[in-house]
């Protein structure tokens, strides 16, 4: 009689913490500031309001499915890419067409104000972030255009910089830099976007780069999808002054779910699987597939080795938590940049396991406020604080 009672039990409080995480959940404003999906639209030809299950890890019906409510997506090419601002106009207008089709769906909005009217309509709300200082190709005219199209962030490097701002791997990586940090134009890029109500994005920045900003930017700024480098000593993640400068500077960090940004041991995994498959991925790349596709590919070939090889959702936790015990719970998101890697976490295989991460913080003790917040209040903080003038 007690094993039946303690079974009840225990199924009884499963029960509740699955109706009160769900509940949550769908009450909060679900932002995530970092999805690479327009890449793969442009590159492959996927179409969004079509099923891309075992294509991607995103669709126009699994977003709703997941609870999305905003989705920033980005726009990107490699740094070396000729024409990257036609690259980028491209890539907006994949999202177009689709809006197009789908406006009982999914909508363009421009501020916060017609964010919340979308969501308050059951729509998807969707933005811009450009993900590269380069796509703008050294013309501050080019920066407005791209924000009169809808992008909401500028992130201002990536790993190949442009010739204004250096990147984590710059920094890192090359010794004959012919400076660090911001130029006299990329002071300028960081004034215009202050005056546009653009958000300032620091993945991928380097640490001068990063500490130039936070002395000249006079709005908050944000970190769209890095990581924490106490934990996981990545140049893409965040150092512990780095977080507590934003905190300060009431911008935000939204975590990425990339598992090399989140587990200290995945990168030696990688290595591993890459060494092994070593003549095969290079037969890949040498047919003319990009390395990003090609290790798709071979993570979908050999799909029981790559599994093993992911993160358990508690690290992204990990991650969240640790900046809510150094700066505060007001300072942090999610920036998944699913679509951008090739691996996620284990629970997150797509965008319909965002409530998964709900019902982990619901386990952690986390208030219905503090969750909200996370999901995607303080995001929405940084991009109305970006508005004002």
């Amino acid at each position: 009689m007690k094993i039946k009672l303690l079974i009840f039990g225990i199924l009884f409080t499963n029960q509740i913490i699955a109706q009160s995480y769900q509940k949550i959940h769908d009450k909060s404003i679900l932002v995530d500031s970092h999805n690479d999906i327009l890449m793969k639209a442009v590159d492959n030809g996927l179409v969004l309001d079509t099923d891309l299950k075992g294509k991607a890890h995103s669709d126009l019906a699994r977003w709703k499915q997941g609870g999305l409510d905003v989705q920033l997506f980005s726009v990107y090419c490699d740094g070396d890419a000729k024409k990257p601002f036609a690259y980028a106009n491209r890539e907006m207008d994949s999202l177009d067409a689709v809006v197009a089709r789908n406006p009982d769906k999914i909508v363009k909005v421009g501020n916060y104000a017609e964010l919340l009217k979308a969501v308050k309509q059951n729509k998807i709300a969707a933005m811009f972030g450009v993900e590269g200082g380069h796509m703008i190709e050294n013309d501050l005219n080019k920066l407005d255009a791209i924000y009169q199209r809808g992008a909401r962030y500028l992130t201002l490097t990536h790993n190949i910089a442009p010739s204004w701002a250096t990147s984590a791997a710059d920094e890192t990586t090359n010794l004959n830099l012919p400076h660090k940090g911001l130029t006299d134009f990329g002071r300028q890029v960081v004034q215009r976007m202050n005056q546009l109500g653009m958000m300032i994005d620091m993945s991928h920045a380097g640490e001068q780069t990063f500490w130039n900003v936070i002395k000249l930017t006079t709005k908050p700024i944000i970190a769209s999808h890095s990581s924490v480098y106490n934990l996981v000593p990545h140049r893409r993640n965040l150092k512990d002054d780095q977080i507590k400068a934003i905190a300060k500077n009431k911008g935000v960090i939204q975590i990425n779910f990339h598992p090399g940004f989140i587990d200290s041991s995945f990168d030696a995994k990688e290595m591993a699987f890459l060494e092994k498959y070593k003549v095969e991925n290079d037969s890949l790349q040498k047919s003319g597939m990009h390395e990003y596709y090609a290790l798709d590919y071979l993570y979908k070939k050999y799909e029981a080795e790559a599994n093993i090889m992911r993160p358990p959702l508690s690290m992204v936790i990990d991650h969240i938590e640790y900046i809510i015990n150094l700066v505060g719970v007001d300072y942090v998101g999610l920036g998944s940049d699913f679509d951008g890697i090739s691996l996620t976490p284990q629970q997150l295989d797509d965008v319909t396991s965002y409530p998964l991460i709900t019902k982990a913080l619901v386990e952690k003790g986390y208030s219905k406020k503090d969750i909200s917040k996370i999901l995607g209040g303080n995001f929405l903080r940084v991009l109305k604080a970006n508005e004002e003038k």
